[in-house]
């Protein structure tokens, strides 16, 4: 709708051009410090940036007599016909929808919602006045700041539908972690080797195999094939590269998250039972879950429709849940590391640490890794520092040798950083983007968007630098098991793990957030169309108007019961 609007206007805000970002496979010693020998290496890089090339658009306009056609086939359309705008509701359904809704708070009264951060007992312990409520983790060191504490309540003490300290957090854009939230579920073993058993008797019994899968090699970005068993043996007991260097492997999505509670239903159901505020997070009963008023099957009972299919299908996001089975290395090693590149997801998210595992040190041989190391800190004191001043090049160089920082102790550890702050954080992004490696380990040397490109990790000499630049400092927490990460929608966040992890995470919206989710979904659109963030799809506004009707039909009928049981008339709008 908001498309057809500007191509009438003339004024369409979508990029008009495919953007491919070009990264030259400079081979493996490159890696590690060495000169470029052209020698290819047999990695595939992901195939949304291979290469930067600005591929003009044909032009897309309305007739004059103001339809539109369908896109031309560089566009995604056929090329030929005429759009038609087809409205699924009657034609005052959602007007009827608003009247309705108006004249029962009118009737009713609305209820009274506290933005106020004041009211929070947490607000005097971040003050730093009692700051030993275990139920705070101090997460940042910002001057005359009332967050750096995140709230952190145990999963035991969470009472059903105690959800007024939650909400006093969450309207305030702040991440929440509820802790041992493994306790209340069965036990059931999150094992890797245990959960490739279970999915391998699922297929073996539909009589399909599933022994290969694609892995992301942490060092060049770079998509590798493996065998599942030896990715899950590497796991538990690590790999190494032919150098000696630790080699941080990405299972993303496995199984994939349309087919999880399929083939590992018993494991769906605990991760199910592990989620705390289930009021948000169920993707099917949460009563403050807009993603979940969003089905074909309601959409059909509201409309009165029988063996409808076609007419009113509509496209489901895919919102998990999803496992990210990855390698973890305790020491910050600068390049290669097992992280989540910064990024910001459309939507809400709760991420649990399911399983965890230690390699053994003596896997890895540290000489080797120090003497790599300062081959690197040469390598990016030619490449990336060459521009900057004397004084900048020295300090990267000194945090980079730095040995003195603390390895903290946990699964993951996570930098999520306030909404208020993304201006400041895009803007240091864009001027130093050339200072960061992604795809076969070459520079970054230009970005679409600094955050959703999801190509920048800021290592602890970048968030430091951020920090003296702009004043702007993340929440940075380690993550334990049994540990779910609530991430509000429009935070920018990074993960890397210290240990080999398994996470779940799930997607959900929130009504505190919506006009966040309504907002990203309009920052995607403008995004070139063969961009990787394209990818993800939220019908935010789609899911406003079901959960606006669910909640109306809800009271109406409340009404109506509390009228008939006190035997009092009482007007039912229709």
């Amino acid at each position: 709708m908001t498309c057809c609007k500007e191509i009438r206007e003339g004024c369409l805000r979508v990029c008009d051009r495919d953007v491919v970002i070009k990264y030259e496979d400079k081979g493996i010693d490159y890696l590690h410090g060495k000169e470029s020998l052209k020698k290819k290496s047999t990695r595939v890089s992901p195939s949304e940036s291979n290469s930067r090339e600005e591929l003009p658009l044909p032009e897309w306009k309305a007739t004059e007599l103001g339809q539109i056609p369908c896109p031309p086939k560089e566009r995604g359309g056929c090329g030929h016909g005429n759009l038609e705008l087809k409205c699924i509701f009657g034609e005052n359904w959602v007007s009827d929808l608003k009247e309705n809704a108006k004249k029962i708070v009118l009737s009713c009264g609305s209820a009274e919602v506290s933005q106020s951060q004041s009211q929070c007992p947490c607000f005097e312990l971040n003050k730093g006045v009692n700051v030993e409520d275990e139920q705070l983790r101090k997460a940042a060191n910002r001057g005359d700041s009332g967050d750096n504490y995140l709230y952190c309540p145990l999963a035991s003490d969470i009472q059903p539908g105690g959800l007024e300290h939650f909400r006093r957090h969450w309207i305030m854009g702040e991440p929440i972690v509820v802790r041992d939230v493994l306790k209340l579920t069965s036990g059931l073993s999150w094992d890797p080797m245990v959960m490739w058993r279970a999915c391998r008797q699922i297929l073996i019994k539909k009589g399909s195999s599933d022994l290969m899968v694609t892995a992301l090699d942490c060092l060049d970005s770079c998509e590798v094939d493996i065998n599942i068993h030896q990715f899950f043996t590497g796991y538990t007991e690590g790999r190494r590269h032919y150098n000696s260097w630790p080699e941080m492997l990405k299972l993303k999505d496995w199984p994939p998250s349309t087919l999880f509670e399929k083939r590992l239903p018993r494991h769906g159901a605990e991760f199910l039972s592990a989620l705390p505020y289930k009021e948000y997070t169920h993707p099917r009963s949460g009563i403050l879950n807009l993603a979940a008023k969003l089905s074909t099957k309601k959409l059909k009972e509201i409309l009165n429709l029988k063996n409808t299919k076609s007419s009113v299908e509509m496209l489901k996001p895919d919102l998990g849940p999803k496992t990210y089975i990855a390698y973890g290395f305790p020491e910050e090693l600068g390049r290669g590391d097992s992280v989540t590149k910064l990024h910001c997801d459309m939507s809400d998210a709760v991420n649990v640490l399911m399983h965890t595992a230690d390699v053994d040190p003596k896997m890895h041989q540290f000489s080797k890794i120090e003497k790599l190391k300062k081959d690197h800190i040469k390598q990016d004191r030619r490449e990336l520092f060459c521009k900057a001043n004397a004084d900048d090049r020295e300090t990267a160089i000194t945090m980079q040798e730095s040995k003195s920082a603390i390895i903290p102790n946990g699964g993951a550890i996570w930098d999520i950083f306030r909404r208020q702050d993304v201006p400041k954080l895009e803007e240091y992004l864009r001027k130093h983007h050339k200072e960061f490696r992604h795809i076969y380990g070459c520079p970054v040397e230009q970005v679409v968007h600094p955050i959703h490109d999801q190509s920048l990790y800021l290592t602890s000499y970048h968030k430091a630098k951020l920090k003296e630049e702009f004043g702007v400092e993340p929440w940075t927490f380690v993550q334990n098991l049994g540990e779910a990460v609530f991430i509000p929608a429009g935070c920018p966040h990074q993960v890397r793990n210290l240990k080999s992890c398994i996470k779940v995470a799930l997607d959900f919206v929130s009504p505190e957030n919506l006009g966040e989710c309504i907002r990203l979904t309009e920052e995607f659109r403008i995004l070139p169309q063969n961009h990787r963030a394209k990818e993800d799809k939220l019908e935010v506004k789609k899911m406003a108007i079901h959960a606006l009707n669910h909640a109306v039909t809800g009271l109406q009928e409340l009404i109506l019961a509390v009228a008939q049981e006190a035997k009092e008339p009482v007007c039912v709008t229709d």
